[in-house]
Order: C-alpha cells, then sequence, then structure tokens
C-alpha cells in the first residue's frame, strides 16, 4: 500500500511571462524531476527536500516559509487527507532549488498527484493544473500565472494559450489551450545555463503584476507583444527555421529585460551564449538569477563556452512526460 508521484520542471522557449497576462508561451518540459512517495505510517509525517516536520493534526497546517509549505498547502485545501489514518509523504527532487524551472511548483503537484490518489480523485490534467495553480495562488499566495502548472502536468513540448485567462477576474476562467508539438519537431537544440543565483520568482512578477494591473502601457504593450512572439515562433519552430525562432527569443528577452525582469547574471551568460554563436538566448523563468535558455546548433560547443563564462551548472533540455501516479492507497 503506497503512492509514488513524478513530475517535471519546466522552461519557457517564447513567450513568457505572459501566461499571467492571457498570453501565449511555448514551453517545454525536461527530466529533471520531483518524485513524491507516500507511504503507510503511525502518524502524519512530511520529509521534503531533508526538512521534516510531524502533523497532528489540521491546525499544523500553518505555513512557516519552509521547504515543507508546499505539502501542508496542498493538505489545506484537501484536509480530509489526515482523516485517511497515518501517512509518511516523502519528496525529492532533482530540480535546482529556485533556479527558474518552477521548482517549487514541480514539488507541489508531484504532491497534489500522490494526495488525489490518495483521496480516490479522478480529476483531469486541466482540473489538476487549475486546482495547482489555485493552492499556489491563494494559499501559498505566490504571485504566479499558469505557464507551470500546465506545463508540469501536462509535460512534453507545448503551445500554451492563455486568452481569457485573467489571473485577476473573478468567476470561472476557461482552460488554457494546450497544443502538443513534440511530435512535430524536426530537433530540439535547446541548452539551459543556471547562474547559480538563487531568487524568489514571486519577488521579481509582484512589480510588473502592479504595474500591468495599472494600466502601464510599457508593460501592457510589452507583453502584448511578447505573446505574438510565440504565436510566430511556432510556425518557425515546426519547419525548423531555427534562426528565426532564434530571434524570436532575443526580442522576446529584449522586452522582459527592458521591463527589469533581467538580472546582471542573466545578462552575462546570455552575452556569452551570443558570443558563441547561439541563434538565441533569454530567461527560462522570471530573472534576476535562476536560468537562461540558449538555442546553439552545437550543443556541446556552447556549453563549454557557458562554463568558461561562468555557468553553475549546464542542462540539456530533454522534454520528458507531465505528472505521472503510481499504486494505490
Amino acid at each position: 500500500m503506497s503512492i509514488r508521484a513524478s513530475a517535471p520542471a519546466r522552461c519557457g522557449l517564447v513567450g513568457n511571462p505572459t501566461d499571467g497576462y492571457g498570453g501565449t508561451v511555448i514551453s517545454s518540459s525536461v527530466s529533471e524531476r520531483a518524485t513524491v512517495e507516500i507511504t503507510p505510517a503511525s502518524g502524519f509525517e512530511l520529509s521534503i527536500c531533508g526538512q521534516q516536520e510531524t502533523l497532528a493534526g489540521v491546525d499544523d497546517l500553518r505555513l512557516t516559509g519552509g521547504f515543507t509549505d508546499v505539502a501542508k498547502a496542498v493538505l489545506l485545501k484537501y484536509p480530509e487527507a489526515l482523516q485517511t489514518g497515518g501517512f509518511l509523504l516523502h519528496g525529492d527532487t532533482t530540480v535546482p532549488i529556485q533556479a527558474g524551472l518552477a521548482g517549487s511548483t514541480v514539488m507541489l503537484i508531484a504532491i497534489l498527484g500522490g494526495v488525489l490518489r490518495l483521496l480516490g480523485r479522478e480529476l483531469s490534467k486541466y482540473e489538476i493544473a487549475e486546482t495547482a495553480r489555485d493552492i499556489e495562488f491563494n494559499i501559498m499566495n505566490v504571485v504566479c500565472g499558469f505557464q507551470d502548472h500546465y506545463m508540469v502536468v501536462f509535460g512534453g513540448v507545448n503551445c500554451l494559450d492563455f486568452r481569457g485567462k485573467d489571473p485577476h477576474a473573478a468567476g470561472d476562467l476557461p482552460f488554457a489551450m494546450v497544443e502538443n508539438l513534440e511530435p512535430y519537431l524536426p530537433e530540439f537544440p535547446y541548452l539551459l545555463a543556471n547562474t547559480g543565483v538563487q531568487r524568489d520568482s514571486g519577488s521579481v512578477h509582484r512589480p510588473l503584476r502592479q504595474r500591468w494591473i495599472e494600466g502601464d502601457p510599457e508593460v501592457v504593450q510589452g507583453y502584448e507583444r511578447a505573446a505574438g512572439l510565440a504565436r510566430t515562433a511556432k510556425k518557425a519552430m515546426l519547419s525548423g527555421d531555427w534562426r528565426t525562432v532564434g530571434g524570436l527569443m532575443n526580442e522576446n528577452h529584449v522586452i522582459q529585460r527592458d521591463l527589469g525582469g533581467s538580472g546582471e547574471a542573466n545578462e552575462l551568460l546570455i552575452a556569452a551564449a551570443l558570443r558563441a554563436g547561439a541563434f538565441g538566448a533569454k530567461l527560462a523563468g522570471a530573472g534576476k538569477g535562476g536560468t537562461i535558455i540558449a538555442l546553439h546548433e552545437d550543443l556541446d560547443y556552447l556549453s563549454g563556452a557557458l562554463l568558461e563564462a561562468g555557468a553553475a551548472r549546464i542542462l540539456r533540455v530533454i522534454p520528458s512526460s507531465g505528472l505521472t501516479v503510481h499504486g494505490t492507497w
């Protein structure tokens, strides 16, 4: 009697961060994953990335800023899980922490998948993505869009259309449009370079979100343009026109950089990638550190150039399956 769930990290190729503004994003999952196991125990125990916590009941689900918060947030959404008998919920990850690859969301969704199986709840992929986003946005108070949750659940390489999904609108929002591009891609020459600078993505998104809410034309028009770049890039990617895709990536980055969403460490690696002949290089996530993504016809050469420029870690972009859950309770 045990449950095992696993979910992948993601990287934004073109269009991010317009997923938080009703835009369009092309995104890929990667091979780095979070894995969660739920096994019987005498009480309720959490072990997330080495942090341990014992729960006596619902009153112990207060969020405290530690690694176990993602598990407690899921249990706040589904407190009935604490009426199923004791369990140990153990989570670990190969996703770099606070690296712009949706690491917290990856762990949250792996936990959510396991808890839903524990409760015998069957939700569609769309419903799981929306539930995870609701937990992160409304329970954990993280400023976030919708890309992370959909990508982590669906996996693969997707064109995600979020038009009609204003994150501050009241009422029942439509599901995102998810189009799997992976079967049609002739190749996938992308590389990730981590800056080694950790940061909270919400701290990057929050000031830009406020400017957008206030109708700042620079932000509104910039993100409208960035969303259009993703829709243009889709055709170029499917035809293998990587030079055009790279140019669109570069334009996407200029928009986010000029809005203040990049950072010194990001710019250093992006410049190094372009000097090494990359067709395009940009933020893979929120910026102010974290990870960049670059497009190059010789990934081994690019990897060496980025390590020489000071990259803390290089990751190949290998698309992988989305949320998987196995076992029964």
